[in-house]
């Protein structure tokens, strides 16, 4: 993937673990973005690159990046140890506290997939770190024991036709106790691939970060 002259590959270190990412921030930045995407295409995944640009148009830093190794990856366990998945996000929140160009911003997280699951445990485990979270098509109930101690407030946002995982967040939502809401795309599928939906999940997500990054807020 090319990248663009404002977004810098960057190497997160975790541990014993070397994560991949790719770093963007934009002048006058209102906040920084985690995206976690647990299927181990989290820094190339094409909706969360299109996410992830519509966010620095409206000001915010973001951070795309692989929440597991690439030999990890191979391992589909993996992919839904969330207890694994959360310590690799608040490992790179961490990392974006002790880098001269974000340790001042307020820190969001975007979760796809089982990466909305570790998004959320992690900020339920370490709540002074993250100001909000944003779940697109995501697997919040993974973290259900973990839900009512997050504090960040949460969008939930699923498709119109995928109906198992509206009931899921239905679910996970009522567990929550942060400010919270759950917003349902009409039309959409599972991955927002129908025209225009995934431009709506992006939309959304700015418009939270916004309220809940800015400094102001």
């Amino acid at each position: 993937m090319k990248l663009r002259p404002d977004e810098q590959p960057v190497e997160i270190v975790v541990g014993t673990h070397r994560l991949q990412g790719i770093l963007c921030v934009p002048d006058h930045p209102r906040g920084i973005v985690l995206f976690a995407h647990g299927s181990g295409s989290g820094r190339l995944s094409p909706r969360n690159q299109f996410v992830a640009r519509h966010l620095q148009q409206g000001q915010m830093a973001t951070l795309l990046m692989d929440l597991l190794e690439e030999w990890e990856a191979e391992d589909r366990r993996n992919v839904f140890d969330i207890p694994l998945l959360a310590g690799r996000v608040r490992g790179a929140t961490e990392w974006l506290g002790g880098q001269s160009t974000t340790e001042r911003l307020r820190v969001g997280y975007f979760g796809a997939s089982t990466g909305a699951g570790a998004a959320l445990q992690a900020a339920a485990q370490a709540p002074d770190q993250v100001a909000a979270v944003v779940s697109r098509g995501g697997r919040p109930d993974l973290a259900a024991t973990y839900l009512p101690e997050v504090t960040a407030p949460t969008l939930l946002i699923v498709g119109g036709d995928d109906r198992p995982v509206i009931e899921l967040n239905r679910e996970a939502l009522s567990l929550l106790t942060c400010p919270k809401q759950l917003i349902i795309v009409p039309g959409a599928s599972h991955l927002f691939e129908e025209p225009g939906t995934l431009e709506q999940v992006a939309t959304l997500a700015l418009d939270w970060f916004q309220r809940y990054l800015s400094p102001s807020s």
